[in-house]
């Protein structure tokens, strides 16, 4: 099979695991008083999944010899600092866009962005290991459910 059907086969599915997110996380009732705590809680999956990221590039780095010193990375130290980067790129566009989520689609949302993300994120890491193009479902799990939630506050602040 071809690299582009798969690469689309998993943004299709990661378009349908974003609806699938936002669904359940719309059905999820937290109080609006428990704003600020489940922001920090969304946040904290991710931020899990980023220091095991940076955890094991860091361990890569320093049992090859390659690449103690700073040298360019290789092989599955590559792969692992693309994903960290890009992953670091997602949590900051996360964090921009989902305080407003929180406030004009619910906190429960918000809670179910930050369990998809860490999940998402995994799926990624280890989709771009087994083989690149499988890594589009955790790119597009990561990436879709954060700008439709964005779409639909847009879309909530032009509508009402």
């Amino acid at each position: 099979m071809q690299k582009r059907p798969r690469i689309l086969i998993g943004m299709a599915a990661g378009l349908v695991w974003a609806v699938a997110v936002l669904w359940i996380g719309r059905q999820i009732p937290v109080p609006m008083a428990m704003m600020q705590p489940t922001l920090m809680g969304a946040a904290f999956g991710p931020g899990v999944v980023l220091a095991l990221m940076i955890g094991r590039l860091a361990q890569r780095r320093f049992f090859v010899d390659d690449t103690i010193d700073g040298q360019p990375l290789t092989g599955g130290a590559a792969i692992d600092a693309k994903v960290l980067q890009n992953t670091v790129e997602q949590v900051v566009l996360a964090l921009c866009i989902w305080p407003l989520v929180g406030f004009f689609l619910g906190a429960g949302t918000v809670l179910a962005l930050g369990i998809g993300f860490a999940v998402a994120r995994v799926a990624f890491w280890v989709g771009y290991h087994v083989a690149p193009p499988l890594r589009a479902f955790g790119f597009a799990a990561t990436f879709y459910p954060t700008v439709l939630a964005a779409l639909w506050v847009l879309w909530r602040l032009t509508v009402g």
